[in-house]
């Protein structure tokens, strides 16, 4: 539904200099001055005001335009101020600006157990100094070495003051975890063990959200009483209920190639499913003079307790903010144009918190509806069916198309793959996800009757085993996902650019949006080969920080040797490694252990020693043997790693070399023994222990 006048979106227009303000406070927050904000914040206001009341005087109708500019200007210093406002560091009573030996926290969300490290957010409330409390804010992740702890949401605790930082990613293309916590107004974190904490309190959060994680823990346990399959178990949980901890990583792999993972995220469509269910069963008051003002409350009430039992999870929520806002304009107006109740319902949510902004769920759930509402009309109508049933499947694929278009360039940028087959799949599970919402949603409400309930839960567990195993079988199709897609901001604009500019001009059918779209691509072209062709001309050594792993990258173009002690299965391998090789376009990997040797025309290892093209490199991982080599060994670098025990005395008689690199595998003890000596005598090192990897350019 496009508009035909921008005075049917007013508040979509009103959004876009808020977010532009919110998207500028959160990249440039060293700019940031709250007072002189504030002071233009209210100086603009008070213009504003004034001229509304002298408007017809000063014959301010000739020009409009002053009233749209200070609007825009206020928009922009309200979004700009409420992030500063926002930021937990701005708080001058944030824990991390008091002394203090212990902190009262309260645990704000529910705890999850994962590798015997049970992990949850904290609220700090106060600060305990020599026995005296003050209050506090602020929010910590808490990691807890503990099986058997029964913690749950609300309850209160005393911890050691006794917390860090969190880490910068310290690998190239690795995850962001710090800024990911820093969108969620968390800095810092802590690690305990048992007994260095003490349960103060039970029962302290709110009461409604209390009751709500406790209901679908219930109805959690309620599922594994008549299902088997561990699986089938963890997605009717994530898809119903939004549970995710018990979810394997085979089965979200399989959904994230095949372009369905948007069904184990509770949002925009289970809610919608939910809605679609509730207005055909009551269609029946629109006939009854107040029938439409009491239909809408019921189903507004019903698909609130719905986010209830999904444990107020922020995407259920926020499909519920956008739906009940679609009811109430539907019940009260003629005609209501939909992206204005979109904007609308984002308008309040960054209100409430304007970090939302920078949420991939938030995103992906506003960009998804908003190619519902422009695009997928635009898709429909491209093919016209006479034939119903043709017709309602092309309906699904425009739905399908419109979806994955507008969202793909941001999933992309995120998740560095696009599903292939992903029309294939969603209309496949279109049927399969309804029977599971519908059948899982009428077992859990039902009480427990011995033949309905096993038979409900028949159904449950057979669908989701057949949805996932044609899932599977997709995933494992030639081609199934284009995988190691790594866009700059610069090219996921310049896509987003194409796709609403191409779009645009079917519906306007303007050549300047054909000419526009041209251009954007052959901008897009020129970036993607210039990388290409950078990332094959480029030769690096990559010394990578995995805390006691070890992890050498000899990129050649678009080879690359690793020597590691790691699988290329394992967890740090791809969490730390493969993004690496992935973002510079290795395609083309060999991997070796330290051990073992290795000749090629561009790399040369026998023992300890390499030779990558001109640079020539020792691994040290045991006490030179003898006295002196006679003459030295030249090498550019010399990397020490597994306690090998050698002072720098017995290196300098043995080698001539340019840099000293020591891994994290060495102990803190001889780890600063080696600094002292280097400093001491001059020498350049790099430590890569709790530091950022390095990275040298060879040719």
């Amino acid at each position: 539904m496009i508009a035909n006048h921008k005075g049917e979106i007013p508040f979509l227009i009103l959004l876009l200099p808020f977010i532009l303000g919110i998207g500028l406070a959160i990249n440039l927050p060293a700019a940031a001055n709250i007072n002189w904000l504030v002071i233009s914040f209210f100086f603009i206001s008070l213009i504003f005001i004034t001229l509304n009341f002298i408007y017809a005087r000063l014959k301010l109708y000739k020009f409009r335009w002053t009233g749209g500019i200070l609007i825009t200007l206020i928009l922009f210093l309200s979004g700009y101020i409420s992030v500063i406002k926002n930021n937990e560091l701005n708080n001058k009573y944030h824990f991390s600006k008091a002394r203090a030996q212990y902190l009262i926290v309260k645990i704000n969300n529910e705890p999850s157990l994962k590798n015997g490290w049970l992990r949850f957010t904290a609220d700090v409330e106060e600060t305990v100094n020599n026995g005296k409390k003050a209050q506090s804010s602020g929010t910590l992740i808490l990691s807890l070495k503990d099986n058997t702890s029964d913690l749950s949401y609300g309850d209160e605790l005393l911890i050691p003051a006794k917390y860090n930082p969190v880490n910068q990613p310290f690998n190239p293309a690795e995850f962001n975890y710090k800024r990911y916590l820093a969108n969620q107004n968390i800095y810092h974190q802590a690690f305990l063990f048992p007994k260095q904490y003490e349960l103060l309190a039970t029962g302290k959060g709110n009461a409604i959200i209390g009751y709500s994680l406790q209901l679908r823990q219930h109805l959690v346990e309620k599922l594994k009483r008549n299902m088997r399959d561990t699986n089938a178990i963890a997605v009717a949980s994530t898809l119903i209920l939004g549970y995710k901890a018990d979810l394997s990583n085979d089965v979200l792999q399989a959904y994230s190639k095949t372009g369905t993972v948007h069904v184990l995220s509770v949002s925009g469509a289970h809610v919608a499913v939910i809605y679609i269910l509730l207005a055909f069963a009551l269609g029946f008051l629109n006939r009854f003079k107040y029938g439409k003002l009491l239909k809408a409350i019921i189903i507004i009430l019903l698909i609130w307790y719905y986010s209830l039992l999904s444990g107020f999870s922020p995407a259920v929520c926020r499909a519920a903010v956008m739906i009940s806002m679609v009811v109430i304009g539907k019940t009260y107006s003629r005609y209501i144009n939909t992206l204005n109740i979109l904007a609308i319902s984002a308008f309040g949510l960054l209100l409430y918190n304007p970090l939302y902004i920078v949420d991939v769920g938030f995103q992906l759930s506003y960009l998804a509806v908003f190619g519902l509402i422009v695009f997928q009309p635009l898709v429909y109508n491209w093919l016209k069916f006479k034939n119903k049933w043709a017709d309602k499947l092309w309906a699904a694929c425009s739905v399908s198309i419109a979806a994955q278009v507008i969202t793909f360039p941001l999933s992309a940028f995120y998740f560095h793959q696009f599903p292939v087959y992903f029309l294939v799949s969603n209309l496949f599970i279109i049927i399969p996800t309804m029977v599971i919402m519908y059948s899982g949603i009428i077992y859990l409400l039902l009480p427990q009757i011995p033949f309905v309930s096993k038979a409900a839960a028949f159904v449950l567990e057979n669908s989701i085993l057949v949805m996932n195993r044609f899932l599977t079988w997709i995933e494992h199709l030639p081609f199934a996902s284009i995988s190691k897609i790594w866009l700059t901001t610069a090219e996921y604009l310049l896509l987003y650019a194409i796709i609403i500019s191409l779009f645009y001009f079917l519906y306007d059918k303007k050549s300047w949006l054909i000419k526009f779209s041209l251009v954007c691509i052959l901008l897009l072209s020129i970036s993607i080969s210039l990388k290409r062709i950078n990332a094959a001309n480029t030769n690096n050594i990559a010394w990578l920080n995995l805390n006691k792993h070890k992890a050498i990258v000899f990129k050649n173009g678009n080879a690359a040797v690793v020597l590691t002690d790691l699988n290329d299965t394992d967890k740090t391998y791809r969490y730390s490694i493969q993004p690496y090789l992935d973002s510079t376009q290795v395609s083309n990997t060999r991997l070796l252990t330290l051990n073992q040797n290795i000749k090629t025309p561009w790399m040369v290892k026998n023992n300890g020693l390499v030779q990558f093209l001109n640079a020539r490199m020792f691994l040290l991982n045991s006490q030179p043997e003898g006295d002196n080599l006679s003459p030295k060994l030249k090498t550019d670098y010399i990397y020490i790693t597994n306690n090998p025990h050698a002072s720098l005395t017995t290196v300098n008689n043995n080698f001539d070399y340019h840099l000293l690199i020591i891994d994290g595998s060495n102990s803190d003890a001889y780890l600063n023994r080696l600094k002292n000596e280097a400093e001491n005598k001059k020498i350049k090192y790099k430590i890569l222990k709790r530091n950022i990897s390095l990275v040298t350019v060879s040719n």
